[in-house]
């Protein structure tokens, strides 16, 4: 029988996905990547999420970037693409592909509201064996936030300093509103994030003009651009990696 493995994310949808595969199925392993720049408050969650769910959740960590995002942008020389972040890869895809077995069905906290993006990525990962018993059971993230307070289990730091995720401390993937609500939250992260932009150089740039169409970074953002509450929630996971794979695998075929 194949092994179910539950992508902990250390977001409420994951946690709650987890508890209903543990509920249901024997054979199951919860795993999660260890990523340097998340809020420590990550780890008390994941302890709580442990004794709720009744299963040892097993943390991955990257040896060759030291769990490290601003490592790899440092190294990599970029932060971001229309391809995805390198990030993503080294710090979450890779550990991955050296963990897991070739029969393993992923399970994925994708949400009632978000049964589109599922369809989407089983289309995009064609061949691979993935669930979502989230979108199985109609919960949205509201209900996996209102589970886990009725279980008393206190959310994130992430979503309590008012993120929609509990990524990490700057991810690239964010707009300019995103950004702005870091600037002020993790000033210190924000500060960071800049000065390794701008060591890279223009080609790191995250957000265009939409007036002119020239590209711009941290360092002119200023801090009335863009609302985080437009933006679209920020998705961070071994799948969005593997995703981000097939996209340039495409691109590639296209081009030939």
């Amino acid at each position: 029988m194949a092994r179910r493995v539950v992508q902990f994310s250390c977001g409420s949808a994951s946690a709650v996905a987890a508890k209903l595969t543990v509920t249901n199925h024997t054979d199951v392993a919860i795993i999660n990547a260890f990523i340097k720049e998340e809020h420590p408050d990550n780890r008390r969650f994941l302890a709580d999420c442990e004794k709720w769910i009744g299963r040892e959740i097993t943390v991955l960590r990257d040896e060759r970037f030291g769990a490290s995002v601003h490592e790899v942008w440092r190294r990599e020389k970029f932060m971001v693409s229309a391809h995805g972040a390198p990030c993503s890869r080294a710090l979450k895809q890779r550990v991955m592909d050296a963990w897991k077995r070739p029969d393993d069905i992923m399970v994925l906290g994708f949400t009632a509201e978000e049964e589109d993006r599922y369809d989407d990525l089983c289309e995009r990962l064609q061949g691979r064996k993935i669930e979502a018993p989230l979108i199985a059971a109609g919960l949205t993230k509201a209900d996996c936030h209102g589970l886990l307070t009725r279980a008393g289990i206190m959310l994130p730091q992430g979503y309590r300093d008012g993120f929609l995720n509990a990524n990490c401390r700057g991810c690239p993937k964010g707009g300019m509103g995103y950004w702005n609500k870091v600037r002020v939250v993790y000033p210190e992260f924000f500060a960071e994030a800049m000065a390794i932009q701008e060591s890279i150089g223009p080609g790191a740039y995250f957000f265009v003009n939409r007036t002119t169409g020239e590209r711009f970074g941290l360092k002119d953002l200023r801090p009335d651009q863009g609302r985080i509450e437009d933006e679209p929630e920020i998705e961070c996971s071994f799948f969005c990696a593997l995703a981000d794979q097939e996209f340039r695998r495409a691109a590639l075929r296209a081009a030939s």
